[in-house]
């Protein structure tokens, strides 16, 4: 059996793993791999690696940091199919799927390659008489990035190129279901010419999570997963004193108006809730037909949810593939079966779907309800799954109050062909990222990613401008050069200018 191991200051390490956890292949249900998992003493040695490495990188020309971000750019396009089936391999989803997680993820990398003109600072001169006054931004020193299952590829890469690009050294501690990516962008990251102990990768359960959170070596956590495990984050970690930045779940809407085109409309619904499994915090799990738009839009989702190809990640003719465990596929079905018992509709069931070939893979196939209301199971949890409820509202206004009042507010959409519907709706309804005909408006890397309400614990969103201000700190620097003409005279009262 293959294990994986931690990646700590530049090598393929052991230190501090007492236990393992097995890595599965959704597809197959084969236990592929076993993955160490850290104890405190593994997370210390990872902390140590990072902290001993810091002071040299923090003070690393920027054109040195550039050119291996460049180098890393270039490394990781090369191994992007690489990548994309070490993902398929471990989470399920297809190629296809996992190639675009990590050209997304590239499309950071590619941002902090502009690191220098990021970090620019300001500078006033004469705001006193012979006083000038500049500010510059100063990394924090070792952080730490805990991702989830979903991305292991690409929400990594909206922590570490960035915080590295910053002057900063990183501890990853990826999601231990599906490990082997990060190993491999460790890899990328050396061979790129990373010094070592820069970049740090601890797999772990909670009890590395914990030894993160309470570390006095790490000045600050990112966070990508469900919105029990952000909150439980961000008040640890506060409470020691760590900046965070802690990224909760979703209930994604769209709203479809009568005035849509139902086909465009309902292509994007499935393809936004059925891809990747419905394993994404940008899936779209609730659709809010307006009016009449109700009855046509629900015929076209369930027709075409129930054409969808499902299989396993490396087959080219798959649409969607497995979830990420049996005790996934057992939970979203168990759902289901709630939803129906609820009184929802069940217009396409994905229970008890097989796959000639793959009878032991984790599967659960597209399912669509009509007729859902708001206090059902299937609208209140976040399923992650395959799964879209569709609910009624009477008038636009009614479908952004129904969004407004879901504690979640990570993305939305609307599907309109009205200018004036859709500006009521980007203003009114309370979410941090909306798609006007676009269901999945996940930002481009030179903005910031992040919801509100229960999406997001702390005040900074994730990459983008937020990101280089999370990972660095502001210094501004007041300065006098006494001359004859223009001595310094010491003075008791306040400072004032003249």
């Amino acid at each position: 059996m293959r294990t994986i191991e931690h990646w700590i200051g530049g090598t393929a390490a052991t230190a501090g793993a007492t236990s393992t956890a097995p890595v599965w292949n959704p597809a197959t249900g084969e236990h592929q791999a076993d993955v160490l998992l850290a104890d405190p003493a593994g997370v210390d040695a990872a902390v140590a690696a990072a902290r001993d490495a810091f002071p040299a990188w923090s003070q690393a020309s920027l054109s040195a940091r550039t050119k291996v971000l460049f180098a890393f750019r270039d490394l990781v396009h090369r191994h992007a199919r690489e990548l994309a089936e070490l993902i398929a391999d471990e989470h399920g989803k297809v190629v296809s799927d996992a190639l675009g997680e990590v050209q997304r993820g590239l499309e950071v990398v590619e941002f902090a390659c502009g690191i220098p003109q990021l970090l620019k600072g300001e500078y006033s001169d004469q705001v006193s008489t012979g006083v000038d006054v500049y500010s510059f931004r100063e990394p924090l020193g070792v952080v730490a990035g805990i991702t989830p299952f979903n991305f292991p590829v690409m929400v990594p890469m909206w922590m570490h190129p960035v915080a590295i690009a910053c002057g900063n050294t990183f501890v990853l501690k990826p999601s231990e279901r599906d490990p082997s990516a990060s190993m491999l962008v460790a890899r990328l990251w050396s061979e790129a010419g990373l010094p070592d102990g820069v970049f740090n990768v601890v797999h772990g359960d909670k009890t590395a999570v914990d030894a993160i959170l309470d570390h006095d070596d790490v000045a600050a956590v990112s966070f990508v997963g469900s919105t029990p495990i952000a909150r439980y984050i961000h008040e640890r970690a506060t409470a020691t004193g760590k900046r965070v930045q802690a990224l909760g779940g979703a209930k994604n809407h769209a709203i479809v108006l009568p005035d849509a085109d139902v086909d465009y409309a309902s292509d994007h619904l499935v393809a936004a809730a059925m891809g990747s499994a419905g394993e994404r915090c940008m899936a779209v799990s609730a659709a809010v037909t307006v009016g009449d738009a109700g009855d046509a839009v629900v015929e076209a989702v369930a027709d075409k949810a129930a054409k969808v190809r499902v299989g396993p990640g490396r087959d080219e003719s798959s649409e969607m593939g497995p979830v990420i465990t049996a005790a996934a596929r057992d939970r979203i079905s168990g759902l289901i079966g709630t939803g129906e018992e609820q009184g929802a509709r069940l217009a396409v069931d994905g229970r008890g779907l097989t796959v000639p070939g793959h009878d032991d893979g984790f599967w659960v196939g597209p399912t669509v309800f009509d007729q859902v209301t708001t206090d059902m199971d299937v609208y209140t949890e976040e399923i992650f799954g395959p799964v879209l409820t569709v609910l009624r509202a009477d008038t636009v206004d009614a479908a952004i109050d129904l969004i407004n009042a879901n504690p979640y507010g990570n993305g939305t959409a609307i599907f309109t062909s009205s200018g004036s519907a859709a500006r009521r709706f980007q203003r009114g309804v309370q979410v941090g990222m909306i798609g006007i005909n676009v269901p999945i408006p996940v930002p481009m890397a030179y903005y910031s990613f992040g919801g509100w309400k229960d999406s997001l614990f702390g005040q900074s969103h994730i990459h983008g401008p937020e990101g280089v201000a999370f990972y660095t700190r502001a210094k501004v620097v007041t300065s006098r050069w006494p001359s004859v003409e223009h001595p310094a005279d010491a003075s008791y009262h306040f400072p004032t200018t003249s």
